[in-house]
């Protein structure tokens, strides 16, 4: 269903155990908020709704640390999360939390229904059970050492160091994160639900967009990483997973079912049905009818989440959705992946990271100069990185020079030759410019070239491809400076002044465009700039449509003898003894260690380093293993012959980017079987200290087969 008569667009529920940090925005909030501010600048009816995800462990965990109670723990942090998307301006129809009472009657009816339609199985297992606390222990209850990489805070689901998934079994001396003490193994009952059931309808839907004969997505639009993840999942075999938990914070599992005394909801169960009830809470509130946005197969839902959240609203909030029965699928998950920060992975519990909160109290004011520098960064397709060079250098060099200046000049030069009024000029005078035409036509040709800058801009937000979409935006402010630039009116004013009426009244357009398009990344700007051309506030109401309709029609944006108001400037520099103190707090929130680090292993030979076989290689062809999570099958060129190398990077990387991409190989390694596959060398990789993987990439100008020295 592509041409949908409504929205539905949600963003991920951010766990409420403590503030927003920059990771957050670039994940999924700035693309979602984007995203509808065009749809909305569009025409379209849309609802956005995100909340505070209250429930889980995270947020039990974090309040035993601080001594409060969960409840007092998630009062203040949805107040505070709440408050920094309101400062920052990214816009929700509502933020609603998961501990409302409608929360617990639609999570608690779902899993009624799904209950009474026999889609759980019952299954009796041994999990810990700390004998002090006198509670069974979730996953993130239970710490020990990784059998992978050593790390001793491996939780009990992953470690978040090497990253890999584990189960509580496997951890090496584990221990109970609420008395510290070592847990004992206890039997108890949950319902899982069968994820097993559902796999091939699961196939069909991701990867062909089919369901019951029905197209209701377009796969090619996805993001390869998405849909990668999701087949991942189910080439392993999806297996039935639990759905409820024994806990003393959650949402009840239904009391009249037999065995629900003290059983709560699984958190992913809960969470991604607050976007249901959310929407139920908004709908009250407007006399809405929140079924149409649900369930009308007219209404287009999309989530906006990261990369970590994709398999729970990919596979397992769809099979909970179609097994209830009534509701619509998604038509897109346009996952984004992770920032890090300054050459690091962001950490909360380490304390690095830049905090959103904090960010608004030390650059009050500049909300925008925060958004764009996100959004130009935004990791779309693969990771990126913050620095708070890069942050000042997007300010000073883009912002401010490129476009705060155009519009200063623009407002500078209109009330200086005609008191801030919007220039009339004769279609048909001609005249000999920096371009060699003709008043009018010049004129029309350049509204005519705008209106189709504003048709490839709306393209790549309907593809969500945001870096892309603001690019046309700075190359449009890029534009009407070379048309200053090149036209000098300052000088042209007496010997030409035909032509700088055209020049300026285009200009004056230019400008008008810009805070309309704008909007849609840095509002805050948008508002100056309308201000200071004295039109009317954006209302967010096919403001956009109207505009491209006015350039289709050869209208003029800001008409001839308007007035405008007074130049001021949209931003201001940034110092490096601003960008100073903020590297100075980040080390001393979080200093770097030696100790982060592994130690030097015992020292070889130079007979031994000798002995390796070292050489450039380039990868022909990569596919993933069957039935192997971790695993790649590369084909790779070493100049002499090419070879096949399996290696263990499926979760650092996509196979179908890696074609073309230049490795160092160990080409004289052993050959050895891996899952039935001969593998003949292996890649050369680095690892950081959160045991993420990147190629070792030999320097321009090496072809395969050279040798590493």
């Amino acid at each position: 269903m592509f041409n949908p008569a409504r929205y539905l667009i949600t963003s991920a529920l951010p766990y409420a155990n403590g503030p927003l940090h920059i990771g957050h925005l670039a994940g999924a909030y700035l693309a979602s908020d984007a995203y509808v501010r065009f749809l909305r600048m569009m025409g379209k009816d849309v609802v956005h709704v995100c909340g505070s995800d209250e429930y889980g462990v995270a947020n039990t965990l974090k309040a035993k640390t601080l001594g409060i109670t969960p409840k007092e723990l998630v009062d203040k942090n949805h107040q505070l999360i709440k408050s920094s998307f309101e400062t920052l301006r990214i816009d929700f129809d509502i933020y609603h939390r998961t501990t409302e009472p409608i929360h617990h009657e639609t999570a608690q009816g779902f899993f009624r229904t799904l209950y009474d339609k026999g889609e759980f199985i019952v299954k009796t297992s041994e999990q810990y059970y700390d004998e002090e606390a006198k509670q069974f222990l979730a996953d993130r209850y239970i710490v020990g050492t990784c059998p992978n990489c050593g790390n001793e805070e491996a939780y009990g689901d992953q470690c978040e160091k090497c990253g890999r998934t584990l189960s509580p079994e496997e951890l090496i001396s584990p221990k109970s994160k609420l008395s510290g003490s070592k847990p004992v193994l206890r039997e108890t009952t949950h319902w899982y639900l069968t994820l097993d059931k559902n796999e091939a309808w699961l196939k069909e839907w991701i990867n062909t967009g089919v369901l019951d004969g029905e197209l209701l997505h377009d796969p090619s639009k996805w993001k390869n990483h998405v849909v990668g993840q999701c087949n991942s999942w189910m080439d392993a075999g999806l297996q039935p997973r639990s759905m409820t938990r024994d806990l003393d914070w959650g949402v009840d599992v239904p009391q009249e079912i037999p065995g629900a005394e003290g059983k709560k909801l699984y958190v992913w169960l809960d969470a991604p049905i607050g976007y249901i009830s959310a929407t139920r809470q908004w709908a009250l509130d407007h006399q809405k009818d929140w079924e149409l946005y649900w369930k009308d197969k007219e209404t287009m839902m999309v989530h906006f989440i990261g990369k970590d959240n994709i398999v729970f609203h990919c596979l397992i909030f769809p099979t909970i959705l179609k097994t209830h029965g009534g509701y619509n699928l998604p038509v897109n998950v346009p996952a984004n992946q992770f920032m890090n920060l300054e050459g690091r992975k962001l950490s909360t519990s380490k304390g690095w990271a830049v905090w959103v909160h904090e960010y608004i109290e030390d650059f009050p004011g500049k909300e925008d100069v925060l958004r764009y520098h996100l959004v130009k960064n935004m990791p779309e397709q693969r990771d990126s990185e913050f620095t708070w060079k890069g942050f000042q250098e997007s300010n000073n060099n883009e912002l401010v020079a490129n476009l705060a200046n155009f519009v200063n000049r623009v407002m500078v030069l209109t009330n200086k030759y005609y008191d801030g009024i919007v220039p009339t000029f004769d279609d048909n005078e001609s005249f000999t410019g920096a371009f060699d035409s003709f008043g009018g036509a010049y004129h029309d040709s350049e509204m005519l070239g705008i209106f189709d800058h504003l048709h490839a801009f709306s393209e790549h937000v309907r593809a969500f491809e945001f870096r892309e979409a603001l690019k046309k935006v700075m190359e449009l402010s890029s534009f009407g400076n070379q048309i200053l630039q090149h036209n000098e009116p300052w000088k042209n004013y007496k010997d030409d002044p035909e032509l700088v009426k055209v020049v300026m009244n285009l200009s004056i357009q230019y400008v008008a465009v810009l805070g309309t398009i704008c909007r849609i990344f840095m509002p805050n700007t948008s508002d100056k700039i309308y201000k200071l051309l004295q039109l009317d506030p954006l209302k967010d109401d096919s403001d956009l449509l109207h505009l491209m309709d006015k350039l289709a029609e050869g209208e003029l944006i800001v008409p001839a003898g308007h007035q405008i108001g007074q130049a001021e400037h949209l931003f201001e520099r940034i110092s490096d003894e601003t960008i100073q103190a903020q590297l100075d707090k980040l080390q001393t929130s979080s200093p770097t260690t030696e100790a982060e680090l592994p130690n030097i292993k015992a020292p070889i030979s130079f007979d031994q380093f000798g002995a390796m076989d070292l050489r450039v290689g380039q990868i022909v062809t990569a596919e993933k293993m069957p039935k192997a999570n971790k695993l790649l099958k590369l084909e790779v060129d070493i100049g002499i012959e090419k070879r096949t190398i399996v290696s263990g990077i499926a979760k650092d990387f996509d196979p179908s980017e890696l074609p073309g991409k230049k490795v160092v190989v160990l080409a004289n390694l052993a050959p050895k079987k891996l899952r039935g596959v001969e593998s003949n060398g292996m890649i050369l990789l680095a690892e950081n200290e959160a045991g993420n993987l990147d190629f070792v990439v030999p320097e321009s100008g090496s072809e395969p087969g050279h040798i590493v020295k």
